[in-house]
Formats: C-alpha cells, sequence, structure tokens
C-alpha cells in the first residue's frame, strides 16, 4: 500500500503551524492510542501512521525537507518511519502539559505515565537492507541479524535477583508521584524514591542490574513479497526491544533498498528493456531470442521496416502479484555500424542508388515526427 502524505493523514494542509500540527495529532493520537484500542490493529497502525507524521512535521529541519523533497528528504533523518519511541514520548508531553495543569489546580490523582500501573511496549526498531532487483521482483527471503533488547534470562525481565520480586514503593504508594502543598495548589512531582515507577526493588539482579533487560543479539527470516518496490518496508511484530517490566516487544521496521539491474528497469507491474537490432534486421524483419528477467529466451518477431525507439510488448512476462502478472516492453535500439568492409560499402552505395536516396530530404511532418518517438 502507497505511504499517504504526512499533511494528508494529520487532515492538514502544507505550510501548517507548529500550534496546529501539534493539535491535529492530539486529536488523532486520543482517538487511535492502543491503550483505549486495546487488540484493534488497525487502530493501533492510525496511531503509528499519525507518530511518525507528527514526529517529522514538529520538527522544523525534518518539515522543511519533507516540504521540499518528500519522503527522500527525511531519509535518513530520523524520521518517516523510524523509531517511534521518541514520538511517543512526545505523546506524554504533549497531553502531559495539559493533565499537569488540572493536577495542580484540582490535586487530580493520575498516575503516572511511569508507574506500577502502565504498560508501556519496548522500543520499534529499524533495520536498512538491500536486495537485487531480481529479488525485489519476484519475491525472496532474507536472514538478517541485529541487537535488540530483550528480557533478562536470569530474573524473567522482573529485574530482581533469586525471584525476591518487586515491592510497592512506600513513598508514594505505586503512584510514581509524590505532591506538595503550595498555598491553594497541589504540585505533583516524581517519586524521588523510586524515580517515578512506583515500585523499588531491594536486590537487583546482577545480570541487568536491575532494569530486567539485557543487550542479545537476534536473527530473523525476512520473507520479501513479490513486486516490493523500493523505499518500501517490511514489518515484523514484536521483533523490535523488550517492554520494560514484561511490557509487550516494539516491533521490527524493516526498509528495503532495491539495487538497480544492468539491463531492466521497471515502472509499477511492468519491466523495460532495451535490444540492439542491426539496420539490415530492422529492414527485412527477423526473429530473435531476446532473456527475459527470470532467465527464459523468448522468441520476439521484427516486423519489417521497424524503427529505432519502437516498442515491443510481450504479456505477462512483467512483475508478478494481484490479479495478473506485468507485461515487458522491449525498445528496439537500431545499430548503425561504425566500421563497414569494402564489400560492405559496395553494398550500401548499391542500395542507396536502387531506393533513389536523395541528399536534400524535405522536412517531416510534426504528426510523423511526434509518432516516431
Amino acid at each position: 500500500m502507497a505511504k499517504r502524505d504526512y499533511y494528508e493523514i494529520l487532515g492538514l494542509q502544507k505550510g501548517a503551524s507548529k500550534d496546529d500540527i501539534k493539535k491535529a495529532y492530539r486529536k488523532l493520537a486520543v482517538q487511535y492510542h492502543p491503550d483505549k484500542n486495546p487488540g484493534d490493529t488497525v487502530a493501533e497502525e492510525r496511531f503509528k501512521e499519525a507518530t511518525e507524521a507528527y514526529e517529522v512535521l514538529s520538527d522544523e529541519q525534518k518539515k522543511a525537507a519533507y516540504d521540499q523533497f518528500g519522503f527522500a528528504g527525511v531519509e535518513g533523518m530520523g524520521g518517516g518511519g523510524h523509531d517511534y519511541s521518541s514520538a511517543f514520548r512526545d505523546f506524554e508531553d504533549i497531553f502531559g502539559d495539559f493533565s499537569g495543569i488540572f493536577d495542580s489546580f484540582f490535586g487530580g490523582g493520575r498516575r503516572s505515565s511511569q508507574g506500577s500501573g502502565s504498560v508501556r511496549r519496548g522500543s520499534n526498531l529499524r533495520y536498512d537492507i538491500e536486495i537485487p532487483f531480481h529479488d525485489a521482483v519476484f519475491g525472496t527471503k532474507v536472514e538478517i541479524q541485529y541487537s535488540r533488547n530483550e528480557s533478562c534470562s536470569v530474573c524473567k525481565g522482573t529485574g530482581a535477583a533469586g525471584g525476591s520480586g518487586r515491592k510497592v514503593c512506600p513513598t508514594c504508594s505505586g503512584s510514581g508521584q509524590v505532591r506538595r502543598s503550595q498555598g491553594f495548589f497541589s504540585i505533583a512531582s516524581p517519586c524521588p524514591s523510586c524515580n517515578g515507577e512506583g515500585y523499588i526493588i531491594e536486590q537487583p539482579c546482577q545480570s541487568c542490574k536491575g532494569t530486567g533487560i539485557q543487550k542479545n543479539r537476534q536473527k530473523v527470516v525476512v520473507t520479501i513479497p513479490p513486486g516490493v518496490d523500493d523505499g518500501k518496508r517490511v514489518v515484523i511484530p514484536n521483533q523490535g526491544d523488550a517492554g520494560p517490566n514484561g511490557a509487550p516487544n516494539g516491533d521490527l521496521y524493516v526498509f528495503i533498498r532495491v539495487i538497480p539491474h544492468e539491463h531492466f528497469e521497471r515502472d509499477g507491474k511492468d519491466l523495460y528493456c532495451a535490444v540492439p537490432v542491426s539496420i539490415t534486421q530492422a529492414a527485412l524483419g527477423t526473429e530473435l531470442f531476446v532473456s527475459t528477467l527470470d532467465g527464459k529466451k523468448i522468441k520476439v518477431k521484427i516486423p519489417a521496416g521497424i524503427q529505432n525507439g519502437k516498442m515491443l510488448r510481450i504479456r505477462d512476462e512483467g512483475v508478478p502479484g494481484g490479479s495478473r502478472r506485468g507485461d515487458l516492453y522491449i525498445k528496439l535500439m537500431v545499430q548503425v555500424p561504425a566500421k563497414l568492409s569494402k564489400k560492405g560499402k559496395e553494398l550500401l552505395e548499391e542500395f542507396s542508388k536502387t531506393e533513389g536516396e536523395v541528399n536534400n530530404p524535405k522536412p517531416m511532418a510534426l504528426s510523423e515526427l511526434r509518432a516516431n518517438r
């Protein structure tokens, strides 16, 4: 599925202000946030899509690059489908601005996003691969190896040694916040005893130092579907970083770069190549055997009098996928010999006399010029 324009995703026009971008993202994030739509994969994708758009358009440098060059402008800048973890933190910042105000004025009891009652997925990861043109057209499987955070194998992700487990923080009673009164207001701040986590570990695991996370190398086989385009991505669920305290893993985003082919080009589901023919083959007509991308040799009939640059269409020899396979277009390039033998020169001179060729040709009609392009 083609990637949607970031402004379209947020329902904005190009040139929207930073405040408009923030408001539009806040509205979509509330609607599609995974915590509000548990198990709804469509809502989750909408949330990720909106977050990706916000990640780019809220950054002045990325926004300027995207406005000028589109998706290509933000490639390699940390935007456009990269690691969402920073943008997910921005989500907390966006709504934290308002919830903090209400907490201060009314002494609300909102639990910290890092408290013991929260479930925060692990970070999404990005991996870039290059594949040959042939594999992009017909599909393939690629084994990749990368580093990711996994739950500690010793403490099973709890961060506590010897099964001692975690205890509710006595300072904040598990809320992750402490409050102090200032005049008429009650102001909340992260608990200093548990750093806002809502729990404490009295005996940290020595293997992971109490984090519950270890960095490990991971091998994954990525299935590349037939007909994948350059710049597309394959999402592998649950193969990103492990979530803290046993929370779900993030996803792995595999971005694909297709290596150009020496002889073939692609336009959608159709393939294009150029084949040389001699002057005599073009004039008299012939049959040629042309190699296709998948290694077959097909017989192609060249009609007599074919002109340079003409296209021949071979059905169902293009990119597979969908209801039908694309086509192969062969562009015929008439080759003029750079050197001639004495006999060949004599024959061509005789041909010129026979056909009555002249040295003062009349200009062609524009319709003929366009037809021969």
